[in-house]
């Protein structure tokens, strides 16, 4: 039963090691994690993502921030934002893909 965002009589346990995530394919973080996670990861926050679409000269995700190339989208590919922070968004490429950061600059709003 959930009350007030609390469930009430839930039970949760320690189930053993758990296997090592793939970074590049799952959005979860230390920090944080795509809200659909939820249940299956333990992070501190959940994050419903917002959309946005590569601008009209595509974008370029990277693995960290100004690090190496893992994908180059084309223009107006989906890109859902879980984080933003200084000059670049973390997330995932629309439908589960690929995970990583591009520069915000690189990003417009979806209609």
């Amino acid at each position: 039963m959930k009350t007030d965002g609390i469930y009430l009589g839930a039970s949760f346990a320690l189930s053993g090691p758990v296997e090592k995530l793939d970074a590049t394919r799952l959005p979860v973080r230390g920090d944080l994690a795509h809200i659909r996670l939820a249940g299956t990861v333990f992070v501190p926050h959940y994050v419903a993502p917002i959309t946005y679409r590569s601008g009209a000269q595509g974008a370029t995700l990277l693995k960290t921030p100004g690090g190496e190339t893992l994908a180059t989208l084309e223009p107006g590919a989906g890109f859902d934002v879980l984080d933003i922070a200084g000059t670049h968004a973390w997330g995932e490429v629309t439908g589960g893909g690929i995970v990583g950061y591009i520069t915000l600059t690189q990003l417009e709003a979806s209609v």
